[in-house]
């Protein structure tokens, strides 16, 4: 079990073992020469009993022989001697160890069982193990670089950096330097055998020196407690950034043999970060800058971005790319651009964009007010400043420092935060830095695309994060009969949620479809009854627009058809309901993840929802605000607003009917595999399930 202590010792340690020390090994090396670096020589203690001397210090045979206590130890010796390690550093007191070797369940069955063994061990001794096949982390805040990676960081800051691959972490921290965003903490977890992401981010939320938490994984191996982490973060206002490989299945295949992981569908991941407020994306760059973004603004009150540049240019490069993620650039009000255009010279323009023309640099005081002003502006959310920055660390005064210092006092008097950027992507090295820090400058991010899409992220993240921190309501089960059901069993259940059925009636001769078919105005159509058969076209047990004289035959025959096509399928007569005319059919429909409970699908398509492949999920469970977010993010939404004569659909009507739905899975529990309404038929205010299907798992 993973405990608060135990997670504590790894993050915080005071003293250092590292069993297996040798000036033959990288690992060891790295990790003596980081600790060393940053004062910690004389709480860092080298164990090998086979050489007396190890990097100039004299070593010990074991972690006992120390006599001192030991917070964190190294396990840097082969897999055959990993278990002693671990016991004699619990012995000297230890409550965590890094396993940095590899050969566990990356490896194989027998890897495996080897990994089992050493969590099963830490385990009993009440030690927190990260890894195997770790490369260690940095506490920069603390000032602890327990990592056999060269240069951690040492300037702290606000994201905190959580990596699956130790040699990617390495790119990772390197960028996140020269992109100027400092980090809090650098953690790798390898095989994540026992200390998983999941716990390291339930811990790092509660960190006040942490405000936002960038994440690289392959898996996610404790969905319960990386939701509840995630949720938490949310009410928080602490955004997490998690660039999650496994989109493709070589990726997949990739994860499996990196650490042994198990990605899991992706589809139903990005429905689950959704929900949670997660922010996902596909590279470094965006993990890390958008995270220093998160970190500097925190939520984002509206979506409305103000723009402040010398560059004409750059003004219209940033309107276009923010046009193509959909980012808001708004008007200023006319108080704000009377109030810009009191300072702008003649031949200048007070409006969003903002180019505050070469006069800014005469009166570097234009800069400062136009930043306030815009920053004040009821409609501006976030402040992009763009200007030039040195990136060339020769020593050398900066020429542009006054207009950096005039930035700086802008930005400090704007009440929407500000980022200063610059217009290409380059490194923020030592002596940029500085200029920044002299200037009063939170945050900067190189480049614009950068700048643009990373704050569209944030912002919508702000959007959905008061939602996403709200516990889900417990549901009361509902007590029904389990087994195979009919989909004239599924319409039982439907109709007592209170989900729209068309009207129908069972029938079992020849005489009663003929009567059954009478009592409706028109057409009917004519389905078999089975808890064996789901898909009833495939074998001729569905006929469409039969009229009242020939309903009794087109029983017996659909009756036959299905005997002779599945000899198996126990028969349960016909369903006989009035025919509708075509409308906009939807599939709704609730699978189990194991990972993560019950998830909701809306779809277009009905039988083609294959076919068509347009389909939006959610975990459940969903409002009615949640459902319409889902069905205008489909490919075909606007097939709703009413097409080819057919009337908009009445997507309040849509949106309670796929709730019930929703609900109902959810008081059907654990024991349901799925629910599925196939078609829901929409025309304008008509809402009516037309076929529905329960399964149970087995």
């Amino acid at each position: 079990m993973v405990t608060r202590a135990g997670l504590d010792a790894l993050l915080n340690p005071r003293s250092f073992a590292l069993i297996g020390a040798s000036d033959k090994s990288t690992f060891s090396l790295l990790v003596h020469g980081n600790l060393d670096a940053a004062g910690h020589r004389e709480r860092t203690f080298l164990v090998n009993p086979r050489s007396p001397e190890v990097h100039g210090r004299a070593t010990y045979p074991s972690c006992v022989a120390i006599g001192m206590q030991v917070d964190l130890a190294f396990v840097m010796v082969p897999a055959a001697r990993a278990a002693d390690a671990i016991k004699d550093a619990a012995a000297a007191g230890a409550r965590a160890v890094m396993v940095l070797s590899s050969g566990y369940a990356e490896t194989g069955p027998a890897g495996r069982a080897r990994q089992e063994e050493l969590v099963e061990l830490a385990d009993s001794l009440g030690v927190a193990m990260l890894g195997p096949n770790v490369l260690g982390l940095v506490n920069v805040t603390a000032g602890i670089p327990a990592m056999a990676l060269s240069d951690p960081p040492t300037e702290a800051g606000g994201v905190a950096l959580i990596s699956q691959s130790g040699a990617s972490c390495g790119a990772m921290k390197d960028f996140a330097s020269m992109a100027g965003v400092n980090l809090s903490h650098v953690i790798t977890v390898g095989n994540e055998a026992m200390v998983t992401v999941a716990h390291l981010l339930d811990h790092l939320v509660d960190d006040d020196s942490v405000r936002a938490v960038a994440i690289f994984m392959e898996a996610i191996r404790e969905p319960a407690l990386f939701a509840a982490a995630a949720r938490r973060a949310a009410r928080q206002g602490k955004a997490i950034v998690v660039l999650k490989a496994g989109r493709s299945e070589l990726a997949a295949r990739a994860a499996a043999s990196h650490t042994g992981a198990l990605v899991g569908d992706d589809r139903v991941v990005d429905a689950v970060f959704a929900d949670l407020g997660v922010i996902r994306v596909d590279t470094i760059e965006d993990m890390l800058v958008t995270a220093g973004i998160a970190a500097t603004t925190g939520r984002i009150e509206r979506p409305g971005i103000g723009v402040v540049s010398i560059s004409g240019g750059a003004c219209d490069i940033i309107a276009d790319l923010a046009e193509g993620v959909g980012a808001e650039i708004p008007e200023l009000t006319a108080a704000t651009t009377a109030t810009v255009a009191e300072k702008m010279p003649d031949f200048g323009h007070a409006h969003n964009p903002l180019d505050v023309t070469g006069a800014a640099l005469i009166d570097t005081d234009l800069w400062e007010h136009a930043i306030e002003a815009v920053g004040n502006d009821e409609s501006i959310g976030t402040v992009v400043v763009v200007n030039s920055l040195p990136w060339r660390e020769d020593g050398r005064p900066f020429y542009g420092q006054k207009y950096v210092d005039a930035i700086g006092r802008g930005m400090k008097a704007s009440a929407a935060p500000a980022l200063y950027v610059t217009q290409v992507p380059q490194p923020i090295g030592t002596q940029t830095r500085e200029v920044l820090r002299s200037g009063g400058v939170p945050h900067v991010v190189p480049g614009m695309r950068a700048a643009v899409e990373g704050i569209q992220r944030v912002v919508r993240w702000s959007r959905d994060v008061a939602r996403a921190g709200r516990e889900p309501e417990q549901v009361e089960r509902l007590e029904v009969r389990k087994g195979r059901y009919s989909e004239v069993d599924a319409r039982g259940l439907l109709e007592q949620a209170g989900v729209p059925v068309v009207p129908a009636l069972h029938v079992h001769s020849a005489a009663e479809a003929e009567k059954a078919a009478a009592s409706f105005d028109g057409p009917v159509a004519m389905k078999i009854v089975s808890a064996d058969v789901a898909h009833k076209s495939d074998i001729g047990g569905v006929r469409l627009g039969v009229t009242r004289e020939h309903a009794g035959a087109v029983h017996d025959e659909i009756v036959a058809a299905c005997a002779a096509a599945d000899p198996d399928a126990v028969l349960d007569g016909v369903l006989v309901s009035p025919m509708r005319a075509p409308a906009t059919e939807l599939l709704v429909g609730v699978t189990r993840s194991d990972e993560w409970g019950p998830v909701l699908a809306v779809a277009f398509g009905g039988v083609l929802v294959e076919v068509l492949d347009d389909a939006a999920l959610a975990p459940l469970p969903v409002d009615e605000a949640r459902v319409r977010q889902l069905l205008t993010s489909l490919r075909g939404a606007a097939v709703l607003d009413g097409v080819r004569g057919r009337p908009a659909a009445d997507l309040d009507s849509v949106c309670r009917a796929v709730v019930a739905v929703g609900r109902l899975a959810e008081r059907l529990g654990n024991d349901l595999e799925s629910l599925e309404v196939n078609p829901l038929r929409v025309h304008g205010s008509e809402v009516e399930a037309l076929d529905g299907l329960v399964l149970w798992r087995e």
